[in-house]
C-alpha cells in the first residue's frame, strides 16, 4: 500500500485568475466502482447507497438525477468524505486520477481537498462562515495548500473574486457572508471550490432556493469555469431541464441505486427504464390547457423496505413475477458503439446501461 506522500497529488501550477495547463478533454478523471453506503439507525443498518458505479471526464458534466431521497447527495458525499458519523463507506472504489479514495484515512484525503476535489453546497449561507470575512475564506486555501501570507492570500481571493463576477472585489473582500445577495454568495462558494484549480468538482444542487434568473447565471459560470480548467463535474440535480441543458452524460438513480445511465441526449430521447421514462413524462411540455399531467403513482420505498427484487416494482407498470424474484442488473442496452465512432485519443466510454428486465419492451408501453 503506498503511504500518504506516495498518495498525495503532486503539486499544479496557476493560480486563482490562470488556471493550469488544462486536461486532456475527455479524459476519465473520476471512476466510480460498485459504490455502498450503510447508514446506522436505531432500527438497524440500511443501505442507502447500494453498488453505484459511474465515471466523470475531463471537461464534461455528468449529472446524477432522480428524486428527493434516492441517495444522490448521499453518493456526492461519499465522494468528497464528508459523510455524518452514522453513516459508512461499506464497500465499492472511488478512484480519482488514479488514487482510490476509499483506502485512504481522513488524513490522506485532506489532501485531496482543494488540489485535486472540490465540492458547491446548495445552501451557501449555512456552508460559508458567518463569523469571518469572504476574503478570509476564500484566502485560506492558499494560506494552507500554497504556504501563502496573509497578503499574498488577500490578492488571490480578489482574483478569485473577479473570476466568477463579484463586483468592486477589493471594496467587498471584507465583508461577511450576510452582506451578500443568494446569487452572490453561491458565487463565493464555487470560488472557494475552484480555488486550487480541482480536477473534479462535486456540486451538489448548486441553484437551489436561487431564482431563475440567477440559476442561469450560477450553471453559465459553472460551465465557463469548467471549460477554463478542463475539469470534471458531477452536478447533483433532480431538475430535468438543468440536465438536459448542461450535463454531457446522466446516471438517474432511484432508492440508492443507479437505474439507467448514458449520454443525456441518448436517455432523453429514447429512456430505457420505467423511472427515467416516468420522470421525462412528468415534465409538463406541449400540453394544451386542461389536458392531464402525467405523473408516477406511488412514492419511493423506505431504505428500511428496500424490495428483494427490482427497487421501483411498486410503481413499474411493466412489473412481473421476475422483477419480485430477481434484482436486475445494470446492463448495457441498445446497439454497441460503432469503433468508427470512438476517436483514438479518448478512453472507451461505457455502453449505455439500464436495470430493467423489460427495457427493449419499455417502447410499446
Amino acid at each position: 500500500m503506498k503511504t500518504a506522500a506516495e498518495q498525495a497529488p503532486a503539486p499544479r501550477s496557476g493560480t486563482a485568475g490562470i488556471p493550469p495547463g488544462p486536461a486532456r478533454a475527455h479524459d476519465v478523471v473520476l471512476q466510480v466502482k460498485d459504490l455502498a453506503v450503510d447508514i446506522r439507525t436505531h432500527r438497524g443498518t440500511v443501505r442507502a447507497v447500494n453498488s453505484v458505479a459511474f465515471e466523470a471526464r475531463a471537461g464534461e458534466t455528468l449529472a446524477l438525477l432522480g428524486e428527493s431521497g434516492c441517495g444522490k447527495s448521499m453518493t456526492a458525499k461519499a465522494l468528497a468524505g464528508i459523510m455524518d458519523p452514522v453513516c459508512d463507506l461499506a464497500e465499492g472504489q472511488i478512484i480519482l486520477n488514479g488514487t482510490d479514495l476509499a483506502v485512504l484515512t481522513p488524513k490522506e484525503r485532506l489532501k485531496f481537498a482543494g488540489p485535486e476535489l472540490g465540492i458547491v453546497f446548495q445552501d451557501a449561507l449555512t456552508a460559508l462562515n458567518p463569523v469571518y470575512t469572504v476574503g478570509t475564506q476564500l484566502g485560506e486555501a492558499f494560506r494552507i495548500h500554497r504556504r501563502l501570507n496573509a497578503k499574498q492570500a488577500k490578492a488571490e481571493a480578489i482574483d478569485l473574486m473577479k473570476r466568477v463576477g463579484i463586483p468592486e472585489p477589493e471594496s467587498r473582500i471584507n465583508s461577511y457572508p450576510h452582506q451578500f445577495s443568494g446569487g452572490m454568495r453561491q458565487r463565493i462558494l464555487i470560488a472557494m471550490a475552484v480555488a486550487l484549480n480541482p480536477r473534479l468538482l462535486i456540486a451538489d444542487e448548486p441553484t437551489t432556493a436561487l431564482d431563475v434568473t440567477v440559476q442561469a447565471q450560477i450553471m453559465q459560470l459553472l460551465r465557463k469555469l469548467r471549460e477554463e480548467g478542463q475539469m470534471a463535474v458531477v452536478l447533483i440535480t433532480h431538475d430535468l431541464a438543468v440536465v438536459a441543458e448542461e450535463a454531457d452524460s446522466v446516471a438517474v438513480m432511484y432508492a440508492g441505486n443507479v437505474v439507467e445511465s448514458g449520454p443525456v441526449s441518448e436517455v432523453f430521447s429514447d429512456p430505457r427504464h420505467p423511472y427515467t421514462k416516468g420522470l421525462l413524462e412528468s415534465v409538463p411540455a406541449h400540453l394544451e390547457r386542461g389536458a392531464q399531467l402525467k405523473s408516477i403513482a406511488g412514492s419511493p420505498p423506505e431504505l428500511h423496505d428496500i424490495p428483494s427484487g427490482c427497487v421501483y416494482q411498486s410503481r413499474c407498470p411493466l412489473v412481473q413475477d421476475i422483477c419480485r424474484a430477481e434484482r436486475p442488473a445494470l446492463r448495457p442496452v441498445g446497439p454497441p458503439v460503432a469503433q468508427s465512432d470512438i476517436q483514438p485519443e479518448t478512453q472507451p466510454r461505457p455502453a449505455r446501461a439500464a436495470a430493467c428486465h423489460f427495457s427493449e419492451e419499455l417502447n410499446n408501453v
